[in-house]
C-alpha cells in the first residue's frame, strides 16, 4: 500500500516557517496584506476565500475580501483591481475564479499588478518563471514541488510525467520542475488529450502528476509500480449517502492506484492545502520585496 503524502501536515509546516518572516516584517512596521476579490455568490468560491482568510489570520497576514455583485461590469471590476493595486495596505491580490460568464477571467488576472500577483499567474511572472527567474510562482504548481521535496521525493534526476497542459497547473509545473535549480532538475514529459496511448506514457513516470480535470481518469494500469502519484484534481461526484449529496474525488482512482504506487496524495488533504500555503508564501514574499526588507 502506498505511503500517504499528507498535504495538510506539510502545509502546516510551511505556515509555521512563515510566522518568523511575518514577525520580522511587523517589527519593521509592515503588516503583509492580501486582498481577495470575490464576484457573485458561488458557494465554492465563498468557501475557498473564507479558507484563505482563515489561513492568513493564522500566520499574521491582514486579509480583506472585496465582495462584488455578480452583475458588476467588466469596467467596474477592472477599476476595483486598479484601486487595490494602488492601495499600500495590500501586498498581494487574488481574483477568485471562476468569474460570472460575462467577465473575462484572463483579463482580470492580467489587471493585477505583477508585483502584487499572489496567485503567480500574471503573464510577466509566468515569463520570468520560464526564464528561471521566477519569484512569485503559481501557487498550485509550487505547492506540488514543495510536497515532493518535503516528503522526501526530490524530483532531481527523476522522470516526471504531467497529465494535463493547463495554464494553471500543467504548463507552469513543467517549467518549475525542469529548471536547473534545487527541488527541480527533472526530466519532464507533458501529456494530454491529444497524446496517443496515454497509459504507455504515464507508466514511464517515476513521479506522475494528474491534473486533467476528470474524476478518476488515472487508473491502476496507468501507473508504474512504486511510482509517486500527485493528484491535483478535485471533482464533485454524486453520492446519495452524503448529506450534501456529493463527495470530492481526485483525477486518480485513489483506492486502486494506492495499491500500486509507492506514495500518493489524497483528495481532499493533498495538494489543496499546499495551494493555500503557497499563496501565503507569495504574499509575504511580495511584502518583503515591496518594503525592501527581505532577501530578493
Amino acid at each position: 500500500m502506498a505511503m500517504i503524502i499528507d498535504g495538510q501536515a506539510i502545509a502546516t509546516e510551511v505556515r509555521r516557517e512563515l510566522e518568523g518572516r511575518v514577525a520580522a516584517l511587523k517589527a519593521r512596521g509592515v503588516t503583509p496584506g492580501l486582498a481577495a476579490v470575490l464576484v457573485g455568490d458561488n458557494p465554492a468560491s465563498i468557501s475557498y476565500v473564507r479558507g484563505k482568510a482563515k489561513a492568513c489570520a493564522e500566520v499574521g497576514i491582514y486579509a480583506e475580501t472585496v465582495r462584488l455583485p455578480a452583475t458588476i461590469t467588466e469596467e467596474a471590476l477592472l477599476g476595483t483591481i486598479a484601486d487595490l493595486n494602488a492601495d499600500p495596505r495590500f501586498h498581494g491580490i487574488i481574483v477568485q475564479l471562476p468569474l460570472p460568464s460575462h467577465l473575462d477571467g484572463d483579463r482580470a488576472t492580467r489587471a493585477v499588478a505583477p508585483e502584487k500577483d499572489a496567485d503567480g499567474l500574471h503573464p510577466l511572472n509566468l515569463g520570468l518563471l520560464m526564464r528561471g527567474e521566477g519569484v512569485l510562482l503559481p501557487a498550485t504548481p509550487s505547492g506540488v514541488q514543495q510536497l515532493l521535496v518535503r516528503s522526501g521525493h526530490d524530483p532531481a534526476g527523476k522522470h516526471v510525467v504531467i497529465a494535463g497542459r493547463s495554464n494553471l497547473v500543467g504548463k507552469p509545473l513543467a517549467n518549475i520542475l525542469m529548471q536547473k535549480a534545487p527541488g527541480a532538475n527533472a526530466t519532464v514529459t507533458v501529456c494530454h488529450t491529444g497524446t496517443p496511448d496515454l497509459a504507455a506514457v504515464t507508466r514511464q513516470a517515476d513521479i506522475l502528476v494528474a491534473a486533467m480535470g476528470r474524476p478518476r481518469a488515472i487508473t491502476a494500469d496507468m501507473v508504474r509500480p512504486g511510482a509517486v502519484v500527485i493528484d491535483v484534481g478535485i471533482n464533485r461526484v454524486d453520492d446519495p449517502t452524503r448529506r450534501t449529496g456529493y463527495r470530492l474525488v481526485g483525477d486518480v482512482d485513489f483506492e486502486a492506484v494506492a495499491a500500486v504506487a509507492g506514495a500518493i496524495t489524497p483528495v481532499p488533504g493533498g495538494v489543496g492545502p499546499m495551494t493555500v500555503a503557497m499563496l501565503l508564501v507569495n504574499t509575504v514574499t511580495a511584502a518583503e520585496r515591496q518594503s525592501g526588507l527581505g532577501p530578493f
